[in-house]
């Protein structure tokens, strides 16, 4: 079992206090907006392991995996998944909104990304789609209230909301969303918002958001959205969407075609280990709209918000469709007899709360550890710790 060294992530819609404030130290005055657990290449957790007595020099994740993956991930992992961790672990704390956004299923991902290798576009290409060949489900858990918005909402209560703001601009939007069939009508609204003039839009953006800051209420996150992004179409194509607020303890799950974006609040964040994302608004980046018109489902959901089921070993688990991850918390009371967690699998566990220790590794907020696949491993003491792990 490592400890593991974490990279945080500075993007600028990060919290400048939530994972400071965790991890018990003094806000440095830059957002900080991810702490990323695992081998993605882009910001491998590193580790200094001691075996026999010997402590060798540090290393990424990444390479003690590619050094020996059965060793690692086990057998069935490798065989399931190939030799890579097939998750990434996250402390996410939103200070502003992110960017509107969908993710690909797999069969999608691994078309997309051959037709992009197949013409040459650069892997760094502003204009790249697909990063690779994977698809990107996600679970947001709350740790702190939470906003969020996810998954479309009928029609007829996205024009209601539009009507309620007195913009003359959205009245052609609210009347398409009354006149389809809810499939139809979300494609032709959504497809008139991003393929609108920019001039156009942002004058009705700005009208939007001084009508929604004067309203408040139900409105008050679209004039927060605007205040952050001002005259981008986006503001308008969050009004298509389900406003959810998260308690703590409560979880999202974001597949495939589900358009989201998370608004504030911090929260741990597991995904497949992938960096396939289509941008729908609220962002200056590419957004590929004939692709995205493809990808994304057009029906409307319900959020689905998740809560976790207990089981007789004290671990709730966040169920959800896909092997990739599986997300689970233990809530450790003091005298409790350890719980192992001995499994065939790699597994992360993160302390969120409390003085818990990971076999001899006491842990504080924020601090995480690597178990690889089929080691011994006993949790004890009081605290909260969440356990990453796959289903192979």
């Amino acid at each position: 079992m490592d400890r593991l060294s974490n990279t945080v992530r500075p993007y600028a819609w990060g919290s400048t206090t939530a994972i400071p404030a965790l991890l018990g130290v003094a806000p440095t005055g830059e957002p900080q907006a991810e702490m990323w657990m695992g081998a993605h290449p882009g910001a491998p957790s590193r580790i200094t392991r001691t075996e026999t007595g010997t402590t060798h020099a540090e290393q990424s994740l990444t390479d003690a995996i590619d050094a020996d993956p059965a060793r690692e991930l086990g057998p069935a992992t490798v065989e399931k998944f190939g030799p890579r961790l097939p998750f990434l672990l996250k402390l996410l704390a939103a200070g502003a909104p992110l960017s509107l956004q969908v993710h690909p299923n797999l069969d999608q991902a691994k078309a997309g990304y051959a037709d992009e290798e197949s013409r040459s576009v650069p892997i760094d290409a502003p204009h790249r789609t697909y990063k690779d060949a994977n698809h990107k489900p996600e679970l947001i858990c709350a740790l702190t209230p939470f906003d969020g918005l996810c998954g479309f909402r009928r029609p007829l209560e996205a024009a209601e909301a539009m009507e309620g703001l007195g913009v003359d601009s959205l009245k052609p939007y609210a009347d398409l969303l009354r006149a389809q069939p809810e499939e139809a009508a979300l494609r032709e609204v959504l497809t008139a918002i991003l393929t609108a003039d920019p001039d156009e839009m942002a004058e009705t953006v700005t009208a939007a958001a001084a009508a929604a800051e004067r309203l408040g209420g139900a409105y008050a996150p679209y004039a927060r959205i605007a205040h952050h992004f001002p005259g981008d179409a986006g503001v308008i194509a969050a009004m298509l969407l389900n406003h959810v607020r998260l308690q703590p303890g409560e979880a999202l799950f974001l597949g495939a075609g589900v358009p989201h974006a998370y608004l504030d609040g911090l929260g741990v964040e597991i995904m497949a280990n992938s960096d396939n994302v289509l941008r729908c608004g609220l962002t200056p980046k590419h957004i590929d709209v004939p692709e995205l018109l493809r990808i994304v489902r057009f029906e409307a959901t319900d959020p689905g918000i998740l809560r976790p089921e207990a089981s007789p070993s004290g671990e709730e688990l966040y169920e959800t469709p896909v092997d990739e991850f599986r997300l689970s918390r233990f809530d450790l009371s003091p005298g409790a007899a350890p719980a192992e967690l001995t499994a065939p699998t790699p597994q992360i566990l993160l302390c969120t709360a409390g003085a818990p220790s990971a076999g001899d590794l006491a842990l504080a907020p924020g601090e995480s550890v690597f178990v690889p696949a089929g080691e011994r491993v006993h949790v004890s003491g009081a605290g909260t710790l969440f356990r990453a792990t796959v289903v192979a």
